[in-house]
């Protein structure tokens, strides 16, 4: 049985790591295959049984696990990322959670035939949208910052919320079953007892965290771990002084340590975002793992139905009341509209009340994950396949992967981002002198201050609009870093050089870039060339061709005075000259160079 736990932990690991990676490489949400994966473990071949390997510790470990999940989330929350649309958000977590809750509940009494009671319950445990598969699905619609920050918010604040609307309803239900005293002012009670306790917990642990990291009283190899056990402290605490209030405790902490002045989670939230991934995915497999398909036969028609009416209807109203007077566009309300996933909270909570249900004798309640998993790998699949392409129709998608990242801001980086952004293409410089950054600010270049291969620049650096790198830095080290760095995010064949010497061209060199490094321009064009010629009055020049006036004609009529950048062909997509491959430009295409007035001495 030991060995077997131990494979199966094994197993779980590396299944979870298999479909992350296939999803990273085909560009869907991690959770639709995580979820194939759990059903195929589970029910499909029986091999997997959560409940036989983890036994009483299975939903203490999914608690802890969400904690963690929701306050990384919250650590990214900032306030000043929804300045001017933080009443769209307020209104989104207070009465938009209301409005989409009865709009649930009614439909799931009258199509799955629920209670009241169990469609209250039901109904609170789908007004979340999980943070979960919202961010990765961001990364692949890429909206703009309006939508993408007010989802996020959602996403992520809105989890507790819904875990306490489940708590009073669940607390109500055992009213009704003879557990308690029906009473309103009982209830209300129990909601403000766990807004106060969640609110206050949170919000003295994350003042306490910050002090300690601001003051530096705790060792830097201390911090994450510190962090992470002060995480499972805060949540048990919470919840032993108010059931189920520790959801918000954790997500209160987080927030206030994301605002905090002059206190860095830089690191931590590195470590966290890794737990994260593999706590979500392996929740994700273990709760799939659990279903049964006798119970989704149970439920039929209808959940598909369910699903529909909370895609269409309930998601759709709450977002268009929510928003009005506020200044997003019907095209940004419209997206924010479809995009509403149901994450691993969702999963999670309902299959804990489920049990507690069903050991009390409710009808039904064994249903209730089911047709949570019907919701969420409804939502999963369908937003996930159409999100895009609607973004792109509606106008409020980044534009296309076709910007250049350029690192260094110097003279030569700047004569080439010009002439990029001249020609329609977008480009993003970094540098860390700040001589550099003041004149590329000066001349209208859109510019990130700080070390591009640093850690600062993995979170903050925004890549959005980027698909090609181009080092352009006279130190030969900082553009092997970055090509190193960016290589992976791009690809190799989108990540190009400029040498720093002329010994760069050789093979034998090359090793300190890349074996497969893509050198630019010609073999005796280096970065020390380039910037001379500058400061001796050269100028970029663009010239057209034509059947009259070819390639061959350019190069005898400028020589050497001439040194071709890049070329647009006839479908305005960009070519660099470089070393490894002949260019031959045709009619109809457009070159540009870097040329000199007069022929050199």
């Amino acid at each position: 049985m030991e060995q077997h736990a131990v494979i199966a932990l094994s197993v779980i690991g590396v299944v979870a790591t298999l479909c992350q990676w296939f999803a990273w490489w085909i560009k869907l949400p991690a959770i639709v295959f995580l979820l194939l994966a759990g059903i195929v473990l589970g029910p499909l071949t029986g091999w997997l049984d959560p409940d036989a390997l983890f036994g009483d510790l299975l939903f203490p470990i999914v608690s802890l696990a969400v904690a963690i999940i929701l306050f990384e989330g919250s650590l990214t929350l900032r306030f000043d990322q929804i300045r001017e649309l933080q009443k769209v958000v307020r209104n989104l977590l207070t009465f938009g959670v209301l409005i989409i809750w009865v709009i649930i509940t009614i439909a799931t009494h009258y199509l799955i035939h629920f209670s009241w009671e169990l469609s209250l319950l039901f109904g609170a445990l789908m007004v979340v949208t999980g943070p979960t598969v919202i961010i990765p699905m961001l990364r692949t619609v890429r909206p703009n910052a309006n939508i993408a920050n007010i989802l996020r918010w959602e996403g992520i604040a809105i989890d507790p919320i819904g875990a306490i609307l489940a708590v009073l309803v669940f607390e109500f239900i055992l009213s009704s079953q003879g557990h308690g005293a029906i009473s309103l002012s009982h209830t209300f009670v129990i909601f403000g007892k766990t807004i106060a306790v969640g609110v206050m917990v949170g919000a003295s642990s994350g003042y306490l965290l910050g002090l300690i990291l601001r003051k530096h009283l705790l060792p830097e190899y201390l911090h994450n771990v510190a962090t992470l056990t002060i995480v499972f402290a805060v949540f048990s605490l919470s919840n032993h002084w108010s059931e189920e209030s520790g959801l918000l405790a954790v997500t209160v902490m987080g927030i206030w340590l994301a605002n905090m002045k002059n206190v860095s989670v830089e690191d931590i939230l590195d470590f966290k975002e890794s737990l994260s991934i593999l706590l979500i995915s392996g929740l994700f497999i273990l709760l799939a793992a659990r279903l049964e398909f006798a119970q989704f036969e149970a439920i039929g028609i209808a959940g598909i139905i369910l699903f529909l009416v909370i895609q269409t209807i309930a998601r759709p109203i709450k977002v268009f009341i929510c928003t009005i007077g506020s200044e997003l566009s019907w095209q940004e309300r419209t997206l924010i509209s479809w995009i509403g996933p149901r994450g691993i909270v969702a999963a999670a909570v309902s299959a804990l009340f489920a049990l507690r249900l069903q050991d009390l004798g409710i009808e039904q309640a064994e249903l209730l994950v089911p047709l949570a998993f019907t919701i969420i790998i409804g939502t999963v699949f369908l937003q996930g396949a159409t999100a895009k392409i609607l973004a792109n129709w509606l106008g409020v998608a980044e534009p296309d992967d076709k910007g250049f990242l350029i690192i260094g801001a110097n003279a030569v980086a700047r004569m080439i981002a010009t002439t990029l952004n001249s020609n329609g293409y977008r480009t993003r410089l970094t540098d860390t002198s700040w001589t550099n950054v003041t004149m590329a600010r000066m001349e209208g270049l859109d510019i990130y201050y700080g070390n591009a291969v640093s850690e600062h620049a993995d979170r903050h650096l925004d890549l959005v609009g980027l698909g090609q790198v181009l080092t352009l830095t006279p130190q030969k080290e900082l553009n092997a870093l970055a090509g190193l760095r960016y290589r992976s995010e791009f690809g190799s064949n989108h990540v190009f050089f400029l040498s720093t010497e002329k010994e760069d061209k050789d093979n034998s060199s090359r090793t300190n870039i890349s074996h497969d490094a893509k050198i630019l321009f010609s073999d005796d064009v280096t970065y020390a060339k380039l910037a001379s010629l500058l400061s001796k009055g050269a100028i970029p020049k663009q010239t057209n061709l034509s059947d009259s006036f070819s390639f061959q004609d350019y190069q005898d009529q400028y020589g050497k005075r001439a040194i071709p950048l890049f070329a647009l062909n006839t479908k305005q997509k960009l070519h660099f000259f470089n070393s490894e491959k002949d260019l031959i430009p045709e009619a109809g295409w457009t070159i540009t160079s870097l040329v000199q007035e007069d022929e050199p001495e």
